[in-house]
């Protein structure tokens, strides 16, 4: 079942106008989860809001956002108050300018997500915005209203729909400057770059996500079934020991270099680890 559009609106380039949707490109339902317990009961425990002074719990209904003013003076915000609030980006993704794909700097690029036409009648007018794009090899600008906060996106063909990707502000980006001004200029042996190079060499091979794995997740989903089976839970590795700066960089290159020239074995992905299927290593509630 296809994935449910999380944002609708419409696509502008000039007078052009089309219906469009955005779906998310990622998820996150696969990854294991943990609920908070009562240790004593194996109950689910739920939060609550408390009133800071007198220690009361508040209800859904006397919740409201406060916006502080000056100390403990809030001003009062209701929810209706925020969903007056309006701009053009809250419903329409207005192309107002295109820059080459290349020219985004990597760091700049948060979130993707795939933009289709919303109908049938939004289908010819999505196409020439499409078709356009590829044509010229540009990408657009715009921007959205996504979860009440307004963001730059950067809109691109991608097959038969177009890929919308959130970008970060400026003044959220770190410049690397600052960062890498204490990296001091080292006079490189040329010989020992390029054994680098050729240690790379041997290793290219083309990009397969599906060849990505996520350990850690496989590692939780075998300590959940050792529970269960009421065995220990893996003993924890050892960290691996800082390697010694006496050791020489050019023996280390081409001893990398003598080694076996085939890439590196990969771990078999086809038999996953099956996630648990019951509850037994859980604790039993009590009846009340």
């Amino acid at each position: 079942m296809a994935p449910r559009p999380g944002w609708k609106g419409y696509l502008k380039l000039s007078l052009v106008t089309c219906a469009v949707e955005l779906t998310n490109a990622t998820t996150h339902a696969e990854k294991v989860s943990f609920r908070i317990l009562n240790r004593k009961t194996g109950n689910t425990v739920k939060r609550q809001y408390v009133d800071a002074v007198t220690g009361k719990t508040v209800n859904d209904d006397n919740q409201v956002k406060g916006y502080e003013i000056d100390g403990d003076d809030y001003l009062l915000i209701e929810e209706e108050d925020i969903e007056a609030v309006q701009i053009e980006s809250s419903h329409t993704l207005a192309l107002d300018s295109f820059v080459k794909r290349d020219e985004i700097e990597k760091v700049y690029l948060d979130s993707p997500y795939y933009l289709t036409p919303a109908d049938k009648v939004s289908e010819e007018a999505f196409g020439v915005i499409r078709d356009a794009l590829e044509q010229k090899k540009m990408a657009g600008l715009a921007r959205i209203v996504l979860y009440r906060r307004e963001r730059p996106v950067l809109i691109e063909p991608l097959g038969k729909g177009m890929l919308l990707t959130t970008l970060r502000y400026d003044k959220t980006v770190v410049q690397p400057d600052g960062v890498f001004d204490d990296i001091k200029p080292v006079k490189l042996d040329d010989d020992m770059v390029k054994l680098a190079t050729n240690i790379i060499d041997k290793q290219i091979e083309k990009f397969d996500p599906s060849e990505f794995e996520d350990d850690y997740e496989n590692a939780l989903l075998g300590l959940i079934k050792a529970k269960q089976a009421g065995k220990k839970p893996p003993k924890p590795k050892a960290e691996p020991k800082q390697p010694s700066n006496v050791v020489n960089l050019f023996d280390a290159l081409k001893k990398s270099l003598a080694e076996d020239r085939s890439p590196p074995a990969k771990p078999d992905r086809s038999k996953p680890a099956a996630k648990p299927k019951s509850k037994s290593g859980s604790p039993k509630r009590k009846s009340a």
